[in-house]
């Protein structure tokens, strides 16, 4: 299709005329009455697109009234509607009246839709040469709704190689000519013919160098159809002179009640739809190296956030932009990384704005009877977008460096074939064992495309915390999610449009409890695939049925029994970690639905973690805990120590650990830099400081510090280490200190203990290398997830309780339990949620998340509270007054151990 047809079939008038041809109920007219119905037509057709540029406009018939019921139709919709309003003889806008010829054969419709006798005149017409709309008279015209176009083929050719681009200097003309004129009608045309077309709109606004060539070759019109494909090693590219185009948009914003912007609206929303079919059909990225001149153009419109653009225009360009193939969105990503972060987190909002509106204007029923929000453009379109905006945040955030980048993927890959080689082999200390493919979470392909992670970003360019909708984490269904996401793996993701959109691999949208959700979702299923393995190898094999993964441990050797028994599964066949974990208690009758694993992990950590045991160091700065390097424990520790911090995550669990930040930023694969010795040594970071901020010339004489180093081991022992070779001789000064800092931090963070944290590293992922930990959360909410909240907020926690047994929340003995809570210290508080719970750690999303019920448990008596802890059930008898309620509960949270059945 060439670009004349083109031009025509988007603005509709060969629809309208074809339309007209065929249902035109009155007998043929002689030629120059055809001409004129067929321009009447034809100005019906521009009302409803372009509208007539009074934004107060009182017809409903006009795209510029604010009582239009069309907008958002298609051209072919326009076109038929304009062929109704010109059988109706429906009213015209005084505007519009002046474009269609007057003689005693045509109607001018108008309020009374009168027939009145006038002169013939000859049609004045619009035209744009270089860019300005010209007024110009001509006999053998017809009014296109864009403008007017001769009859001749020949022409319309000129004419439109001379209206391919705008730039700010030839809008500049255009508002001057329409001020003159006291009309917006040539601007308001312009902007419909423009930003209508991806071929006129890809050459606007290109940066200078490309004005001048433009001008040089006469304008000539580049037809993305017909252009050969460019060769892969010039890739696309992106020319907007950004500051022109602001400069043209603040010229446009300023003019009063907008009366370009019906037209605007329409405009985007057709050039929305040719994008999809471009993009569908003619892979235009590729043929053409600045079509992302688009998306830049349009997403710098500063009106998108506005209630007209949120309405239709922004989410059908959200639903174009959003199918971009994954080399355009690289480019774009990588483009807008340059922009200023307040520039890019204006973008974000404007987005957050339009998912929030759209999700406040649907009904209860959208998103029901097989209707899911995964489905829904609307709000899919601009996560899509979203994401392109997130990754160019981490792109040109504050990022580690290449040489690091190297350096942790060696590390990484030689984990994992560790890993490999030790699930291969499982299986030779024991029994044959079928061996498993692993499962290899999705990366997503636009960082990877990129070469970026949210862990290699320290400081993005927008915070993450300002990608997610609460909204619209509310209104997900985790579970539909869930399933989308499993229908999407091994799927190619780079091809957005063949692949069941799941928020799960947009993360960055998500909250805390919606990623923790799916994490246990995932679990959940993975822990149901081992159970039905495990009947399916009795039925064929007869080995014995192990569903569950079973510790029988006693609490006096707690550490013995669980280490050993974990350490036997490991060896034999690690899938087993990835059963369900079932714990006994020697000597005690608790069945385990969740609540005696949680003590078995509380107090399991707490052993690990004591001084005593020699693996680890405590700071008392930080109240963090610290790998000990010097630790006489075999590396098979700390694999097992590895594996029930795996296990926590894995089964849902919460424990007591403190470890510093940087911990975490490990465990997804990095190392340990400066940035992170405050976590670890804050004294040690802050001499560390003024090293490098001290800048006299006497720095050898004020630090006398060489590249030898001194620490002491858990005995009080000083030992020495050389950072460099022969480093005792090599002083520290002006020139090496920042060498010396590094190697510093490196050796205490990652060298010093790299055989204990490989060993740590390897038993964590066995448990977790198969779930999509890595890929659903950063490291800073891989501890949230794994410690827990700190904020007791028991007012929360009142308001989301639930009640049982004939209690509610008016009962007295409910009253004064509550009177009493908010009376305990916090000690007493943590107790309170650790008798309750199994732990007294606080789940993410804060203690409104953990859905306490209070059961009455008899009338009054001296029996003492007890709990559930399995399904957070607190049973508590109906004492008579408040008084004797707090007595016997702070003495059942302080003395409460152990399990039994009652």
């Amino acid at each position: 299709m060439n670009n004349t047809d083109k031009t025509f079939s988007e603005s509709g008038k060969e629809a309208a005329s074809a339309n007209y041809s065929v249902q035109a109920e009155a007998p043929p007219a002689p030629d120059m009455k055809r001409s004129a119905a067929k321009q009447l037509i034809e100005v019906y057709y521009s009302q409803l697109t372009d509208g007539c540029g009074n934004d107060h406009c009182s017809n409903v018939h006009c795209a510029s009234s604010p009582y239009f019921e069309l907008r958002g139709k298609d051209c072919n919709a326009l076109a038929v509607k304009s062929i109704d309003l010109y059988k109706d003889k429906a009213q015209l806008c005084e505007q519009n009246k002046n474009k269609i010829p007057r003689n005693d054969e045509l109607v001018v419709p108008g309020p009374s839709s009168q027939k009145k006798p006038e002169t013939s005149v000859v049609p004045k017409t619009l035209s744009l040469t270089d860019g300005v709309v010209q007024e110009h008279a001509t006999a053998s015209t017809s009014n296109s709704p864009l403008g007017a176009f001769p009859k001749s083929k020949t022409a319309i050719a000129t004419v439109t190689k001379e209206t391919v681009f705008l730039n700010k200097e030839k809008l500049d003309s255009i508002l001057d000519e329409c001020k003159e004129m006291h009309s917006w009608s040539s601007l308001v045309k312009t902007i419909g013919l423009v930003f209508s077309n991806p071929d006129t709109l890809l050459q606007s606004f290109q940066c200078k160098e490309r004005d001048d060539q433009m001008e040089v070759e006469h304008n000539e019109f580049i037809d993305i159809r017909k252009t050969k494909a460019q060769t892969s090693t010039q890739g696309t590219k992106i020319n907007v002179d950004l500051d022109s185009l602001r400069e043209a948009y603040s010229s446009l914003v300023g003019i009063p009640d907008l009366p370009f912007q019906n037209a605007l609206i329409n405009a985007i929303v057709s050039l929305s739809k040719a994008i999809v079919l471009d993009l569908r059909y003619n892979k235009p990225i590729e043929k053409c190296p600045n079509y992302l001149n688009i998306f830049v153009i349009i997403m710098e419109i500063p009106l998108l956030h506005s209630p007209e653009f949120i309405d239709s225009a922004y989410p059908e360009f959200c639903k174009a932009l959003g199918r971009v193939p994954l080399a355009g969105q690289s480019e774009l990503a990588k483009y807008w990384s340059k922009f200023s972060a307040e520039r890019l987190q204006e973008m974000v909002q404007s987005l957050q704005q339009l998912i929030t509106v759209k999700l406040c204007d649907a009904d209860e029923s959208r998103w029901s009877n097989g209707a899911h929000l995964n489905d829904d453009e609307i709000i899919t379109g601009p996560v899509r977008v979203m994401k392109i905006l997130y990754y160019a945040s981490l792109y040109g955030g504050v990022r580690d460096s290449i040489e690091m980048l190297k350096t942790e993927q060696k590390i990484v890959e030689s984990e994992n074939e560790l890993q490999s080689e030790l699930f291969a082999g499982a299986g030779a200390v024991g029994m044959d064992r079928e061996i498993k493919e692993i499962r290899q979470a999705n990366e997503d392909p636009l960082g990877k495309e990129l070469g970026v992670r949210a862990a290699d970003c320290r400081k993005p360019l927008v915070p993450f915390e300002d990608f997610v909708n609460e909204l619209l984490n509310e209104k997900i269904s985790v579970e539909t999610d869930y399933k989308y996401k499993l229908e999407s793996e091994g799927e190619d993701l780079a091809h957005t449009a063949q692949v069941k959109f799941s928020f799960a691999n947009h993360s960055f949208i998500l909250n805390m409890p919606s990623k923790q959700m799916s994490l246990y979702l995932d679990s959940r299923v993975q822990m149901y695939k081992e159970r039905r393995s495990s009947v399916i190898q009795t039925l064929i094999h007869g080995w014995a049925m192990m569903p569950f993964l079973r510790l029988r441990v006693s609490r006096n050797s707690l550490i013995n029994d669980a280490l050993v028994a974990l350490e036997m599964i490991a060896m034999e066949n690690p899938a087993d970690l990835r059963k369900q974990l079932y714990v006994e208690f020697e000597g005690e009758q608790g069945v385990d639905e969740g609540g005696v694993s949680k003590e078995f992990f509380q107090l399991i950590v707490d052993e690990i973690f004591n001084v005593d045991f020699g693996m680890f160091t405590y700071n008392t700065d930080t109240h963090t805990f610290w790998f000990n390097s010097m630790s006489f424990e075999n590396d098979g520790q700390f694999t097992l120590i590895g594996i029930v911090l795996g296990l926590a995550i894995y089964n849902s669990t919460i424990v007591d650990v403190h470890f510093p930040p940087v911990v975490y930023r490990k465990l997804a694969g990095k190392l340990g830099t400066f940035a992170d010795m405050k976590d670890v040594d804050p004294t040690l970071a802050q001499s560390l400081h003024e090293m490098l901020d001290y800048g006299g010339e006497d720095f050898e004489d004020v630090f006398m510090q060489t590249f030898l180093i001194s620490y002491k081991d858990v005995f009080g022992s000083t030992i020495t280490h050389e950072l460099r070779e022969n480093g005792d001789s090599i002083p520290v000064t002006q020139e090496n200190k920042r060498e010396f800092v590094d190697m510093y931090a490196d050796f205490i963070l990652n060298k010093s203990i790299e055989r204990q944290f490989r060993a740590f590293r390897r038993g964590f992922a066995m448990v977790t290398n198969e779930s999509p930990l890595r890929t659903l959360f950063r490291p800073d909410e891989v501890e949230l997830l794994i410690c827990g909240s700190e904020d007791y907020d028991f007012v929360a926690l009142e308001n989301a309780c639930d009640y049982d047994g004939g209690f509610d929340k008016n009962s007295q003995t409910i009253r004064d339990f509550w009177e009493a809570v908010h009376s305990f210290t916090d000690a007493q508080k943590r107790q309170l949620v650790q008798f309750t719970t199994g732990t007294d750690r606080v789940p993410v999303g804060g203690l409104s998340k953990l859905k306490l019920i209070i059961a009455r448990n008899g009338p009054d008596s001296d029996r003492l509270p007890t709990a559930h802890t399995c399904f957070n059930v607190l049973l508590l008898p109906d004492y008579q007054n408040k008084d004797k309620l707090k007595e016997r509960l702070l003495k059942a949270i302080t003395y409460s151990k152990g399990f039994g059945l009652l």
